[in-house]
């Protein structure tokens, strides 16, 4: 690959994250709404909360095990050593954001942040987007048929489509 070995994304996936969570609690304080306390007790956010949160963490640490098996950067904005197809990338194509998009829904619903969980879904967005389809784009380009043949046979997110 040239100078520039890395996919270019958006922005890093963390700081997305931390943007969620900054963004909705100040949401929160500023223009409140209490929808996830009426609909859930609780005792329910909180047991759904973690449930969420804990399979996103098992998620995101199982990604970064097959990452650090491999021998590669698990950061996109890094370039890519090797091409990450084993442990539970053998099940789905991006662990890590499906489980970071766990851990802020559960974060969100244990909080009980209407719009912390509403700026989740809409990360969701700018993950596949900005992150995704251009961590994509590289893959191929530097892995050639191997990274194809990987993508056409895993689902992107864990589910077949």
């Amino acid at each position: 690959m040239t100078a520039h070995d890395n996919p270019g994304v958006i922005a890093p996936p963390p700081l997305i994250g931390l943007a969620v969570i900054v963004g909705g609690l100040l949401l929160d304080w500023l223009l409140p709404a209490y929808l996830l306390t009426v609909l859930l007790s609780l005792e329910d956010r909180l047991v759904i909360g973690a449930l969420l949160l804990l399979a996103g963490l098992a998620l995101a640490i199982s990604a970064l095990g097959a990452f650090r098996a491999a021998r590669t950067n698990p950061e996109p904005w890094k370039p890519s050593r090797a091409l990450v197809a084993g442990g539970i990338f053998r099940w789905l194509r991006n662990p890590m954001y499906v489980g970071g998009l766990l851990v802020l829904a559960g974060l969100s619903i244990a909080v009980a942040s209407d719009w912390m969980l509403v700026l989740a879904i809409g990360s969701a967005f700018v993950l596949h987007y900005g992150v995704v389809l251009r961590e994509e784009r590289y893959l191929a380009a530097k892995f050639g048929p191997a990274y194809v043949a990987y993508r056409d046979a895993v689902p992107r997110y864990g589910w077949p489509f």
